[in-house]
């Protein structure tokens, strides 16, 4: 073989190699269509939903609540004195709101009394009917009662949204 005939080979070479390269075979190229779509298309999109989901439960506002257990202390007026809430048990000496259905202080063994939702009258928490409007107040025992984490908004207006 001469030095002639292996230049015009490289060259056949070099010329199909081109070829290839500028006009491919679109058959196959069509044939591959499919797999591009898929890796192209909707893998970048299920990515990207993956991500913003993951970004949501990151980010997502949570409930600020805690649970609530035994009496809790009454809240207090300007004057300091304890305001009780109507329908709730409460010790009247150590001034603990109890939960409903409660009917004996814990720390005094004092009975504990109740303020009827109604008439706002008192009564001792063991009598289930007011003796004044006749409400039968009778609350289901809840072992856990849910109450905010803040006991209170902060002075001078309400808590930021």
């Amino acid at each position: 073989m001469s030095l002639l005939d292996t230049l015009n080979q490289l060259w056949t070479q070099l010329l199909d190699f081109i070829g290839k390269l500028i006009i491919p075979d679109w058959g196959a190229l069509i044939g591959l269509f499919p797999v591009l779509i898929l890796f192209g298309v909707i893998g970048p999109f299920i990515t990207l939903m993956a991500l913003v989901l993951f970004v949501y439960l990151v980010r997502r506002p949570r409930t600020s609540m805690r649970y609530v257990e035994g009496p809790q202390p009454a809240a207090r007026d300007d004057e300091g004195k304890p305001v009780f809430p109507p329908g709730l048990p409460y010790c009247l000496a150590d001034g603990l709101v109890y939960r409903s259905g409660a009917t004996r202080c814990e720390r005094s063994e004092h009975d504990l009394w109740v303020v009827c939702p109604m008439c706002g009258l008192g009564r001792l928490a063991s009598i289930k009917t007011c003796g004044n409007c006749g409400l039968v107040l009778t609350v289901k025992n809840r072992e856990i009662i849910i109450g905010p984490v803040a006991p209170s908004p902060p002075p001078g207006g309400a808590a930021a949204a």
